[in-house]
C-alpha cells in the first residue's frame, strides 16, 4: 500500500532485519512496524531503531485497540498508531501526519 501511494519502501522480514537495515547508510524518513511480532515487539524495535537513529519517525500498527496497547503499557500516551484493519486513505492521512510532525 504504501508503495502505491509513492513512497518508497524498505521491507524487513524480521526485527533484527529491520535493525540491519537501520545501521546501513539507506535513506530511512519512518519506520512502521507492527507492535506485537515474534522476535520482539515493535516498541522495542522503535526504541533500538530511536538508538541508532535519533529523531526516526515511527507508525505502530495493531489488530489490538488503542486503550489495550495504552493501559496495558505496551505504548506511550501519543504515540503514533494507526489501528487494523486501515484503509488506503486512512494510511495515507495518517503517513503523512507522523512525517509532517515536528
Amino acid at each position: 500500500m504504501l508503495g502505491e501511494l509513492g513512497y518508497a519502501v524498505i521491507e524487513a522480514a524480521s526485527a533484527s532485519s529491520a535493525l540491519n537495515t537501520l545501521r546501513s547508510n539507506a535513506p530511512i524518513a519512518l519506520l512502521f512496524t507492527d507492535i506485537v511480532m515474534p522476535e520482539m515487539s515493535g516498541r522495542k524495535l522503535a526504541d533500538e531503531a530511536a538508538a541508532l537513529r535519533p529523531g526516526l519517525k515511527v507508525l505502530f500498527t495493531t489488530g489490538y485497540t488503542r486503550n489495550a496497547v495504552v493501559h496495558n503499557g505496551v505504548l506511550d500516551r501519543g504515540t503514533s498508531l494507526l489501528s487494523k484493519p486501515y484503509g488506503l486513505d486512512q494510511l495515507a492521512r495518517k503517513i503523512r501526519e507522523v512525517l509532517d510532525a515536528p
